[in-house]
């Protein structure tokens, strides 16, 4: 008999109670909603062949929104019994009192549709099958192939495998669960050589973020990506450093995650443009005249919404108010379409948004949020596009960010890149780093590679919000050539 995960036999041991307690409160505002999130979390670290941390966390708990007189309040608890459920509804009432002395927009039912339907991530067999054991095996011998010389001074490799659930149910109707398992991995090789030290790691620091099932616990395929890795960070250590010009770069997709993360998804969330978050994680360039003019980049770039892509980290059927989701374009050939913005913000911005009101846990309110943001291939092998290029560099994988609370002017540092002079490939450079202004450098893209390069990451550390929310995201991306940039070294 299949036992259950404590992510799978705690909503079922309090499901009768929520739908118990929802259908008792459901009539007493003018819109009620009870939402149920229960994770389980198993983090691994394996270094030098060694455990270095091993721990699970179960989480679950219930928020409870509310409207009256068009306004809304929120209420949470882990206390799973009525007199906890009765003590987050009357935070709920209260919050709707207070937000209606200082209203920003009043709202109708509009903003929260009658959605009825399930998800479940795309996966062969699920993550509840898969014992602690079988994970520190596959990470013990993942880092020890890390460790290929003396040289290598630290051999890392991690793993998060997550299991959720969401449950809602509300007033208008609206009932739907969701079931997600994600695993988000990291590998890396630290190799040092007197006092040069450099580390390369398996497609940038955050690593492999996919909802899929133990299916990606391939050893063969990860230990041939780990020798590769260990083989470049003991590369580094020779190095020359990169030079200081302005010169053609062809970036990777496991940097391209981080550009399109900074530079295009977050300029575009319509709380940030409305102001709602400059206190914290700072406003926009972009205007809300903007929507449907302005030229964000060159005719080739295409950048779409997709929270319907397969195994992508940020994936599902309906935000966390019920919007249905779908694919859409933020920026079609190069010209803004629409913005990051959720039914509420849509609805006191008037500017086309998407189903993106996402909170990270139970305890906190939705906000507008990236999901999946990707950029859609075009019609270049990798090796046309390094024979178009005269004289650049092949960059690789995020080891550092700076961008102004604008998100107008960034500087981005890679872990590696490769040398092009005459359309061909010379040599390895280390400590790479560009820089640029987000809509000339858009503009300034020459190329992509086609569809079948596109590559899939995401990050489940992007953080933003009053109290702070960090939300996991997903991004996809070809290689991109941008001509004119400038570059330096550490």
């Amino acid at each position: 008999m299949q036992t259950l995960s404590l992510s799978q036999e705690l909503p079922k041991r309090f499901g009768s109670l929520f739908e118990q307690q929802f259908n008792h409160y459901k009539n007493k505002a003018d819109f009620v909603a009870f939402k149920m999130i229960s994770e389980t979390t198993r983090d691994f670290t394996v270094r030098n062949g060694k455990p270095d941390m091993m721990h699970t966390f179960h989480d679950i708990g219930v928020l409870i929104e509310i409207m009256k007189d068009g306004h809304i309040g929120y209420g949470a608890t882990c206390e799973l019994t009525p007199d906890g459920i009765a003590k987050a509804f009357a935070a709920a009432e209260k919050m709707t009192g207070v937000s209606s002395k200082y209203p920003v927009a009043k709202f109708d039912m509009s903003v929260r549709p009658k959605s009825i339907g399930q998800f479940k991530s795309q996966r062969q067999t699920g993550l509840d099958q898969l014992s602690a054991a079988q994970i520190y095996d596959f990470l013990k011998k993942t880092s020890l192939k890390l460790k290929v010389n003396d040289k290598i001074i630290t051999a890392s490799a991690e793993a998060m495998v997550i299991e959720c659930r969401q449950k809602y149910m509300s007033s208008q109707g609206a009932n739907f669960e969701q079931d997600f398992n994600i695993i988000v991995s990291a590998f890396s090789a630290t190799a040092q050589d007197g006092a040069e030290t450099q580390t390369r790691s398996l497609h940038g620091g955050r690593g492999i973020c996919l909802q899929i099932g133990s299916e990606f616990f391939d050893i063969d395929r990860t230990l041939a990506e780990c020798e590769q890795t260990s083989a470049e960070a003991l590369e580094l250590l020779t190095a020359p450093n990169c030079p200081t010009e302005t010169c053609d770069v062809i970036l990777a997709p496991d940097q391209m995650l981080l550009q399109i993360h900074e530079s295009i998804g977050h300029p575009l969330e319509l709380d940030r443009i409305l102001g709602d978050e400059r206190n914290f994680a700072g406003w926009s360039f972009v205007q809300p005249q903007d929507f449907g003019s302005l030229e964000y980049g060159s005719k080739i770039m295409n950048v779409v919404f997709d929270p319907t892509a397969s195994n992508e980290m940020a994936s599902y059927a309906f935000d966390e108010v019920g919007n249905p989701a779908e694919r859409k374009y933020l920026i079609k050939d190069g010209i803004l379409q629409a913005g990051l913005g959720s039914l509420e913000s849509q609805y006191r911005s008037q500017i086309s948004g998407v189903a993106n009101s996402r909170s990270s846990s139970w305890n906190r309110a939705p906000i507008d949020r990236m999901a999946n943001i990707n950029l859609e291939g075009g019609s270049h092998s990798l090796e046309q596009m390094i024979s178009e290029v005269e004289n650049g560099v092949i960059m690789y994988a995020n080891r550092s960010w700076s961008i102004d609370d604008y998100r107008r002017k960034f500087q981005f540092g890679c872990e590696i890149a490769k040398q092009v002079k005459n359309g061909k490939v010379v040599g390895t450079l280390k400590n790479p780093n560009y820089r640029g202004i987000t809509v000339p450098f858009w503009k300034s893209l020459k190329a992509l590679t086609a569809n079948n390069t596109v590559e899939t990451y995401g990050s489940p550390y992007c953080g933003k919000g009053e109290p702070s929310q960090v939300i996991r995201v997903g991004h996809s991306s070809p290689y991109a050539l941008f001509n004119n940039i400038e570059i330096f070294g550490g």
